[in-house]
């Protein structure tokens, strides 16, 4: 098995090599490679006819991914708005958050950027993207995912954010210093609730956190099956930002027996 990790540039508290050192340890079986930003890696082995037509398309995929407040467009988009998927794909140091796209769309666009000789189950590659992904629930209502395992894998830091849901208090603290006129960036001391107790931006916890989700990725590509229901092991389907922290700082263990048994010796499904 071949597993692929692909830089994030724009996420300046994500250590991809410390990932990449992370998953070859714990996948002694399996070849680990860094890359380079997905975009610029797959783009540059294109002649320049070529590139610039799959760039021109990709950024009209992303641009019809983008989700709006009643969830997923109806029109075509606009043609400013493919011009600026375009600009920031083609520079990877450039930073874009707030927007929300949908996340399976996402993951259709960039599958077509992958070499044909590269698009089977032993080849695992891993995207980091600081955009914010989303996927409906049975109702329809879109949700921020952390990632979205298929085929390439994503993982948003973005995601690792806004995805899990924070305590309860802080929701809380943050309308009452809406309500007073407090910004957001003291909402911690305004509402009297620790930090700690979830992940922020510019957090340098994030690269600890997405180990847990780097585990998983290798675990669904294996089994079709990423999570675990062991609170305590890297692999739980976190949806509070206090289990994802318990899952992946907090537990006195790494995994659970059976999981810590899986990456030792492996078997696909």
């Amino acid at each position: 098995m071949r597993i692929f990790l692909y830089a994030e540039p724009r996420a300046a508290n994500l250590d991809a090599e410390q990932l990449a050192a992370y998953l070859a340890g714990l996948c002694p079986w399996a070849e680990v490679s860094l890359r380079e930003e997905f975009v610029s890696f797959w783009l540059g082995r294109l002649p320049p006819p070529a590139r610039e037509q799959a760039l021109a398309e990709l950024a009209v995929s992303w641009a019809r991914a983008r989700l709006g407040p009643a969830g997923p467009r109806t029109a075509p988009p606009l043609p400013m708005e493919g011009a600026f998927e375009k600009k920031r794909l083609s520079d990877p140091a450039r930073k874009a958050l707030g927007l929300l796209y949908d996340g399976l769309a996402v993951m259709t666009a960039l599958r077509g950027l992958i070499a044909a000789e590269e698009r089977t189950w032993q080849h695992l590659h891993l995207v980091f993207t600081n955009q914010l992904l989303a996927t409906p629930d049975p109702g329809g209502r879109y949700h921020c995912r952390v990632a979205l395992f298929g085929y390439p894998c994503l993982i948003s830091t973005s995601g690792a954010v806004e995805g899990p849901a924070k305590p309860r208090p802080y929701y809380l603290a943050r309308e009452q210093a809406r309500l007073a006129g407090v910004v957001a960036a003291e909402l911690a001391a305004y509402g009297a609730i620790s930090a700690e107790s979830y992940l922020d931006y510019g957090d340098a916890r994030l690269t600890e956190v997405l180990k847990g989700y780097v585990a998983q990725a290798v675990a669904y590509q294996l089994t079709g099956q990423p999570f675990c229901e062991d609170r305590g092991c890297r692999l739980f389907n976190a949806h509070w930002q206090e289990e994802m922290l318990f899952a992946q700082l907090f537990s006195p263990y790494e995994f659970c027996p059976a999981h810590a048994a899986f990456f030792r010796e492996p078997r696909r499904a």
